[in-house]
């Protein structure tokens, strides 16, 4: 099996096991609603791009990538999932699991204040994710033209940081269209200049 044919695999999402703490639950109320959207092949091709876990300890199926996507197909009551596994990190116990995947861009363990935790502190599954409306935020803000694409691992959980240092978790809270406004001013300031994706005004 070569590495352009995955070998899918269907495993239940209540198995599936997150590698961050946090979601924006605005992304997977967006993620929900482009679900119900599609329908048979369409929705089956859709699965088919987003799904890529790794096996871990005690052969439990981790995630690496797309968590608002298993956690909006959670909440939209859908019980099974076909993935790709893409490392085999089997032989990897405990600790050296996760310094493992800390040092591959594979898990990001800080919480929805942006503060670093420890591993043990990452949630056993998809429904214990908390909200971090900053994440919310920055996912927006790319929508928005605020910033491009980037390949950059967590490239959203850095560009909610930033957000979340210029503003206030009760703006975000109490009027979600305004600080995307004033977030759209900081995503084109020379300050932002650092960050991946960023698509400011240039000088040339």
């Amino acid at each position: 099996m070569s590495a352009r044919e995955p070998l899918l695999t269907p495993v239940k999402i209540q198995r599936l096991r997150p590698t961050q703490m946090t979601v924006g639950m605005r992304e997977v109320a967006e993620k929900r609603r482009q679900w119900r959207e599609r329908r048979g092949e369409s929705a089956a091709e859709f699965l088919g791009r987003h799904m890529i876990p790794l096996r871990g300890p005690k052969d439990r199926p981790y995630v690496i990538d797309h968590h608002h996507l298993v956690r909006a197909l959670h909440e939209e009551g859908v019980k099974e999932i076909l993935v790709n596994v893409v490392a085999d990190l089997g032989a990897l116990k405990g600790e050296a699991f996760w310094v493992y995947l800390d040092n591959r861009a594979w898990c990001h363990p800080y919480d929805a204040e942006g503060k670093r935790r420890g591993f043990e502190d990452i949630p056993a599954t998809i429904e214990e994710l908390q909200d971090d409306p900053f994440r919310s935020l920055a996912g927006e803000l790319r929508r928005a033209g605020g910033y491009a694409k980037d390949t950059t691992p967590f490239s959203e959980f850095i560009w909610a940081d930033f957000l979340r240092r210029r503003l206030t978790r009760k703006a975000v809270d109490k009027d979600f269209t305004a600080a995307l406004t004033e977030a759209l001013t900081l995503a084109r300031s020379a300050g932002a200049g650092y960050l991946p994706g960023w698509c400011g005004p240039s000088t040339d």
